[in-house]
């Protein structure tokens, strides 16, 4: 390393606390990694290392790195307003974004509450939830549903509504009312061969979840288009058709968990286009600035907001930060962005050839399943692609945190390994990847997973 980044690694290790790290884990010889700067699907470390940003780092950055539009729209709206809450009074970037979400986003969809983040977003979509029924007469919905392994954050309401163990333990016990039902990972389901069986399987479970807490207890089911946690989890046909209706027959409200999903990561502006059905609530974040600004959103059906309407009535909620004034401006100009550069016609453009390039790594005996969405892709890693083995906790560790991770990295890859369920390597480029950039990351994982399988499998 150079003296400088040698500096900053060594004040990281002692000064900053870096999220869900092992901070136990750097020392001399294993320094802390700090990326210095980026450029479009690229960014480099503070040695110099060049490294093709695979995950949009954490499914953020949609437009890719280093745009100047939107460096030139947070300037001006600092030199304009540099803050003011969205508490009692307005400004015009959170209405002008408001009324843009409200007609991106699908049917009557068209009331937006703003948050800082993802996990604030769910959290508000809970309690938005919970006190919409108190207010029409049913305040004894407060539960919510949602799936086994899936994702929603890290604040105690979202952290609930989270379906991981590992997460949730530590901190429990943890906000009272969410319960939990199968996810759609299909690799070892008994029913996962047959589409319908699959479905109704999955769907019937839900249906009984609700019959078993009392369905008027019952506020909201959680669910993300694409399950993000266990390894991009795509539902069957007709899942949420079914789902949609269940909510309606048990007059619960479905909310549809998009932090990852929305502003074209599944190459739709939301994921519930992509397996059209119409949520009750949105929530969503990260790709609404893609990241250059933090900004959160809940976006829900015209009825939710007519009890707060009226007289005195108001959401008994708020964030200081909440749809801020740099945040907002940041957002429109990265919407154009996505106008101006046919961003989501892109994904659909490159969305076959992204899947073949990772499918044709299933001839590696480490790799057991190829799955995913748009530019939100996966591949499970196996003991033995040919047999349902399954790699130990132990195993687990060694080849994701041990191996592959590091090995990525050296070899100039961002990607992600996780085991929140079975072991998987996550793909999600910036939405302005091409052929290019896409060639990279499948050649680059080729020689990774060869190693790994030489290693790990037989």
């Amino acid at each position: 390393m150079t003296d400088d980044a040698a500096a900053l690694s060594e004040l990281a290790r002692r000064h900053l606390w870096m999220h869900f790290s092992r901070l136990g884990s750097y020392d001399a010889d294993t320094p802390v990694h700090v990326i210095a700067r980026g450029e479009g699907c690229h960014v480099w470390d503070a040695t110099g290392h060049r490294l093709l940003d695979g995950l949009s780092r954490l499914f953020t950055v949609q437009v890719g790195h280093g745009r100047s539009e939107l460096a030139e729209a947070a300037r001006t709206q600092v030199e304009t307003l540099d803050y003011f809450p969205l508490w009692t009074y307005a400004h015009p970037p959170a209405i002008e974004l408001a009324a843009r979400l409200a007609h991106l986003a699908p049917g009557d969809l068209s009331r937006v509450f703003f948050t800082s983040g993802g996990s604030e977003a769910v959290e508000s979509a809970w309690k938005l939830a919970r006190q919409y029924f108190r207010v029409i007469g049913q305040g004894q919905r407060h539960k919510v549903i949602a799936r086994r392994t899936a994702y929603h954050g890290t604040t105690l309401g979202a952290l609930a509504v989270t379906g991981v163990p590992a997460l949730r333990t530590p901190f429990e016990p943890l906000t009272p009312g969410a319960v939990h039902v199968a996810n759609t990972n299909r690799r070892r389901h008994p029913l996962g061969d047959d589409e319908k069986a699959f479905m109704l399987a999955l769907t019937d479970e839900i249906e009984d979840r609700i019959l078993f807490e009392g369905p008027e207890t019952v506020a909201a089911v959680f669910l993300e288009p694409v399950q993000n946690a266990g390894g991009c989890l795509v539902p069957p046909e007709g899942y949420f058709a079914r789902v949609r209706e269940l909510c309606d027959r048990y007059g619960v409200l479905l909310v549809s968990d998009e932090v990852i999903c929305a502003f074209g990561r599944l190459g739709t502006m939301f994921g519930c286009e992509r397996y059209d059905y119409l949520p009750d609530i949105i929530t969503c974040a990260k790709g609404l600035t893609s990241g250059y600004s933090p900004l959160g959103a809940v976006i829900c059906r015209e009825f939710l907001a007519a009890p707060f309407l009226e007289g005195r009535s108001s959401f008994a909620h708020g964030i200081t930060f909440g749809g801020h004034p740099v945040s907002c401006a940041v957002a429109l100009a990265n919407l154009d962005l996505f106008d101006r550069e046919a961003l989501l016609e892109r994904v659909c453009a490159h969305e076959a050839g992204f899947r073949a390039r990772l499918e044709d790594l299933r001839d590696l005996p480490i790799v057991g399943d190829v799955r995913g969405a748009g530019y939100f892709q996966a591949l499970e890693m196996v003991p033995d692609a040919a047999s349902d083995a399954r790699f130990t906790a132990e195993q687990r560790e060694d080849l994701l945190r041990g191996f592959l991770l590091p090995r990525c990295y050296e070899a100039g890859l961002i990607a992600r390994a996780d085991d929140r369920g079975d072991p998987v390597v996550q793909l999600a480029p910036p939405l302005v990847a091409g052929d290019d950039e896409l060639d990279v990351i499948a050649a680059t994982l080729r020689t990774v997973l060869t190693e790994a399988s030489e290693r790990f499998c037989g």
